[in-house]
This record gives structure tokens, C-alpha cells and sequence, in this order.
């Protein structure tokens, strides 16, 4: 096994695939322009609110590719600070919580400073640092080949040897200089917009080779593709998630990761000492799926078919006795208009004042709409009660409803 220790950093070569043909470059235009068309779909103000509901989405399905499964209503309590009386469950929570949160302090980070080098291994340990400071203790605690326990220090580079599958990862010694290479490679100033989301592919599975840290590394390389592609400025990012289709397809995923570890196959197989085969296989699987995801939002956002779907939820309540017909008027202006004056109500109803008013706090109670302040203009949440209703295979079926 030491024999086959990575300590040189020409050991991660290529950084990027060579192709050769254009089928990459094709791939990354299209995942650039349909990813801008998906940001023109709704208002700015209701295109934030279903982010929100996206952060908690990659939430769900990143820690779902780790094999810890938490309800997006669970999720959404914990965010809450609403957290379970059972231990396991609670932990969970926090998990969760600890990847929206981390999620939205990427994305604060990124625009109060478009240049902060997202690539460097301070923002990577920044990254671990902030999610493993929020973990329970006992998501801490891992347990060695040899069988001892070590607790993972939060932000701190891994001092010891790991195996991940078949990968032996590179020597924690020469952790820094794999870095600096990583940093350089994919920071570059020179990658072209092109470039740059072919980099984000590449840098997710050479980010997970590296293995910088002694835990959470799949997290770590997701979290930091989200801000890759935030800071590469591609448009609409924020309303589809490339987690999704890779737990959906955690196997392919997996075996594609595992590709791309692969040692250089023979001379037709690039220059570097891995494959340029399987880095360039992983790239396309990587943008396939992302294509795939943002297709699927932008079903989910036409706008004909969400307000469909919003007034068969609406329907489906008032049957229970649970809200007025007249709330879809309420919900479909907000979706339209991003924000609507509280005043407004009775016209868009068609109701009373006073019957209108009842109208808007059965919605804001029931959280479908919210507020800043208790006079301040209204505008559409997205629950996750209503996940399953508004946006249909969101999540996998059989947990789009309250557990």
C-alpha cells in the first residue's frame, strides 16, 4: 500500500480532459444557456424563495448520497431550530441544517466578494470548518481501518492515511502541495466561461481524489461545487442542484467517480498519470446530469403548470375546510408579482376587507405566504408540506408529505 502512496502532485494529472472533439464543449454551452433561460422563468422575489427550498433540497440529497436519509419536513423544523427529542433523528437534523446553512454563508460570501479564491484550500478548510462546527459530536467521531477512533477536527487537513474504495488517496504529508495544484489548475483567470464548467466537473472528482480532510469530503466537494458554479456566474444555478441527480443515480455516480481514479491506460489514454478517459467520462456524466436537472426544473417552473398545480392544492385544502377557494387569487399574484401591499387583498379576492384580511392570515399562518413584517408586503413561500403538490418528484416518492 506504500508503494502506492501518491506524494508527487504530477500524480493528478490532467486537471482537465482532453477531448477530443467538441462533445464537452457542447455539452457545457448548452448547460450554460438553459441554466440562463431557467432564472428568467419567475419574478426575482419568488425565484429566491424557491432557492431557499432548493438550498434544503441539496441539503436532503447530499447527505442522502451519504447514506443519512432526513425529511425535508425535518429539515425544514431544524431550520427552525425545531429539533426531534430523538437522539438519532436530532443529529440528523442538525446535519441538515448544517449544509443549508453553509450553503447560504457560500453564497453571502461570494457576493459581498465575487473574487475570493473559491479554489485555495483556506476557503476549502473555511468550507469544513463551518459545517463541522455545527455537526453533533457523534458525527465527529469516525473509526480507522486499524479500528481506533479519532475525532475530525473542524476546517483541519487530515493527518492521517485513507483508503476510499480501491483509491488510496495521496499522502497527507503532501496534502498541500496537491492543493496548491487543485488552486492554480482550477482558479486559473484564463479558463474561458466554456472552460469554466467543464473546470466545475473536474475539479468536483479531483476535489474528492485529493481527500483533504479526514471526514466529510463528499459534502466538502459538493458544497464547493455549488460556489464553482455560483462565482463561474452560471445564471439560474440556484434553481436546480447537480446532488439531485447524482443520489438519483448514486451507483453511476459512484462508478463514474471510480472511473476517473483510474491510472492512465495505455498511450491513446492522454499524457497525465490518470486517465484522461475516465476524467472525460466523469465530466460528461457530471454535465449530462446536470442538464437533466436543470430540464427538470424548468418543467416544474413553467408557469402554466405551477399555477395548475397551486390551485389543485388550494382546491384539495378548502375541500378539507382547511383554506378559502379565494386563496389561489392571493397565491397566483404572488407568484406573478414577487410581492403584493396587504391592501391589495380585497381586490384580488373580490372579497370584503374583512373577509379578505382572514383570507391573507389563514395563508401567512399556514406559511404558504410570508412577510418581513406585520404590515409589510406578502410574497409566496414553498413549505415543505407543499413540495409534493407544487413541485411533484422534487423529492423521491413516498417522503413529499408531513411524516
Amino acid at each position: 500500500m506504500t508503494e502506492a502512496i501518491y506524494t508527487r502532485i504530477s500524480q493528478i494529472e490532467p486537471m482537465l480532459p482532453s477531448d477530443q472533439g467538441s462533445a464537452l464543449s457542447d455539452l457545457s454551452v448548452k448547460v450554460i444557456r438553459q441554466s440562463a433561460a431557467l432564472s428568467t422563468a419567475l419574478h426575482p422575489v419568488t425565484r429566491r424563495a424557491v432557492a431557499e427550498l432548493m438550498r434544503a433540497m441539496n441539503s436532503y440529497y447530499s447527505n442522502l448520497i451519504e447514506g443519512h436519509n432526513t425529511h425535508p419536513v425535518d429539515i425544514e423544523r431544524a431550520l427552525a431550530s425545531d429539533y426531534s427529542h430523538d437522539p438519532a433523528k436530532r443529529a440528523l437534523q442538525m446535519e441538515s441544517a448544517a449544509h443549508v446553512e453553509v450553503q447560504r454563508l457560500i453564497e453571502h460570501k461570494l457576493a459581498i466578494d465575487p473574487t475570493v479564491e473559491i479554489c485555495s484550500s483556506g476557503f476549502l478548510g473555511w468550507i469544513h470548518h463551518e459545517f463541522y462546527e455545527r455537526l453533533p459530536d457523534e458525527f465527529r467521531r469516525v473509526q480507522t481501518p486499524t479500528g481506533e477512533t479519532k475525532i475530525v477536527e473542524s476546517g483541519r487537513l487530515r493527518r492521517d492515511e485513507v483508503t476510499i474504495g480501491r483509491h488510496l488517496a495521496p499522502a497527507f504529508q503532501a496534502l498541500p502541495e496537491f492543493l496548491l495544484r487543485f488552486a492554480a489548475a482550477y482558479g486559473s483567470p484564463n479558463l474561458s466561461s466554456v472552460d469554466l464548467v467543464v473546470a466545475a466537473a473536474a475539479s468536483h472528482h479531483r476535489l474528492a481524489w485529493i481527500h483533504p480532510f479526514l471526514d466529510g469530503n463528499g459534502r466538502v466537494t459538493r458544497l464547493f461545487t455549488h460556489a464553482y458554479l455560483v462565482k463561474a456566474r452560471i445564471g439560474g444555478h440556484g434553481l436546480w442542484t447537480v446532488s439531485r441527480g447524482f443520489a438519483r443515480n448514486r451507483d453511476a455516480y459512484l462508478a463514474a467517480l471510480a472511473g476517473a481514479d483510474e491510472h492512465r491506460r495505455g498511450d491513446l489514454d492522454g499524457r497525465g498519470n490518470l486517465s484522461n478517459q475516465g476524467l472525460l467520462d466523469f465530466c460528461t456524466f457530471f454535465l449530462q446530469t446536470a442538464l437533466d436537472q436543470i430540464g427538470f426544473m424548468a418543467g416544474l417552473l413553467d408557469l402554466d403548470g405551477l399555477q395548475r398545480r397551486m390551485a389543485g392544492y388550494v382546491e384539495r385544502q378548502a375541500s378539507f375546510g382547511e383554506l378559502p377557494p379565494e386563496s389561489i387569487f392571493l397565491l397566483r399574484e404572488a407568484l406573478l408579482r414577487g410581492e403584493i401591499p396587504r391592501g391589495e387583498a380585497a381586490r384580488i379576492t373580490g372579497r370584503p376587507e374583512r373577509t379578505a384580511r382572514r383570507i391573507l392570515r389563514d395563508l401567512l399562518d399556514q406559511h404558504l405566504l410570508t412577510a418581513d413584517t406585520e404590515k409589510g408586503p406578502v410574497r409566496l413561500a414553498f413549505p415543505a408540506k407543499v413540495a409534493g403538490y407544487y413541485f411533484p418528484r422534487l423529492y423521491p416518492e413516498g417522503v413529499e408529505m408531513t411524516p
